[in-house]
């Protein structure tokens, strides 16, 4: 197993990479530190995907529908739930002891019911199963055990592995996170190690590989910290891009025809993407996008207006083919009325990217009072 490190002294100016491998997802961040008082800057959009632990689990269970058919593993996942749950929670504990040097075999707890039901679903044991099967690296254990030899057990981990080492090599060729210094592996996956070794031998030419102690709690320690001081990250970096739709002035030559709105003789394009931020874009902490918005008539209370995303920052509408709707701003205008409703009310809206959420707030220009303003992406 690689060394853990208990500290690291971190300068200021240097580069580090958080791997934070979890059970469903390895997620990646990619930090400078700046100033004097050690803040951090973000150097490349948070990124990762879903290969964390879980994906051994799916390896697994593909392994079991090799040696005793889909069609059974899928019926005693129905019929037989909870047995479901205590053997896969028999493999996560052998899976916890597979490691790189291993030669002992690792045994796996059958529960009575699967062997039980397996013997009625078809009609043998499960025993005749693994003799007859093509996997020769799973035994049959007197004990009722499944005995699989220990380059089985890593057959499982390599295409998680695999994705993980990939998607960091794929990282490193970007030219915003050159001049990395340190990676920190943290996260309960990250005590695997068979994916320690992976990382070490793939990327140990590339900076210091760290593993911190109590790698499994490091995160919430983090979470903590944070919490205690939520401005030590002074600039973020946009994952994606972010903004609306609106109708601007028809340009021959530069707005598709199937776009044009001809409305009281003025010439308009529909569905044009309003940028409030582009993917990958530094957002320092507090910086706001500013927006003015107008009911459609002088007394509507409720202005609904649909936020879109992209992973791309070159889109122009919102029906290119990457921009998908991702939540609405709500602005409500009750109480901000006054007696005599000019005909043209106009609504400021501050929208802050910089934080760890999307916050707006609003204002009616006419009246001066506060407009109740929210976000909601949690829907989409």
């Amino acid at each position: 197993m690689m060394k853990s490190f208990t500290s690291v002294l971190v300068l200021l100016g240097d580069r580090y990479l958080v791997v934070d491998c979890g059970g469903g997802t390895v997620d990646l961040t990619v930090h400078e530190v700046k100033l004097p008082e050690g803040h951090l800057k973000e150097l490349y959009k948070a990124s990762g995907g879903p290969h964390g632990s879980i994906g051994v689990d799916y390896e697994f269970e593909k392994l079991l529908c090799k040696i005793f058919g889909e069609d059974f593993i899928e019926q005693f996942k129905i019929k037989r739930p909870a047995a479901w749950v205590d053997l896969m929670i028999a493999f996560e504990s052998r899976k916890r002891a597979a490691a790189p040097g291993r030669t002992n075999p690792l045994n796996i707890n059958l529960p009575f019911s699967f062997i039980d039901y397996y013997k009625k679903f078809r009609g043998h044991s499960v025993e005749h199963a693994l003799r007859k099967s093509s996997v020769n690296f799973v035994k049959w254990s007197s004990q009722g055990m499944l005995r699989m030899n220990p380059d089985a057990m890593n057959a499982l981990f390599k295409p998680t592995v695999d994705h993980i080492v990939q998607h960091l090599l794929n990282l490193f060729q970007k030219p915003e996170v050159s001049g990395l210094k340190f990676l920190f592996l943290v996260g309960g996956f990250a005590e695997s190690p068979l994916l320690q070794q992976a990382i070490q031998s793939n990327l140990a030419d590339k900076c210091r590989v760290i593993i911190p102690h109590d790698v499994g709690l490091t995160i919430l320690k983090g979470a903590v910290l944070f919490g205690l001081d939520p401005t030590i990250i002074k600039v973020r970096r946009s994952p994606l891009t972010y903004g609306v739709g609106v109708l601007n002035r028809f340009v021959e030559g530069k707005h598709p025809t199937e776009k044009l709105l001809v409305k009281d003789g003025t010439r308009w394009c529909t569905d044009v993407f309003d940028k409030f931020i582009t993917a990958d874009q530094s957002v320092a902490l507090g910086e706001t996008v500013k927006r003015s918005y107008t009911p459609a008539k002088p007394s509507q209370m409720i202005i609904v207006i649909n936020i879109y995303c992209s992973e791309n920052d070159n889109v122009n509408f919102i029906t290119d083919p990457s921009v998908k709707k991702c939540g609405t701003l709500r602005l409500d205008l009750t109480g901000t009325d006054c007696p005599s409703l000019p005909t043209r009310r106009e609504i400021q809206t501050l929208m802050q990217f910089g934080d760890t959420e999307v916050k707006a707030m609003a204002v009616d220009i006419t009246t001066s009072k506060c407009v109740k303003a929210g976000i909601d992406f949690l829907n989409y």
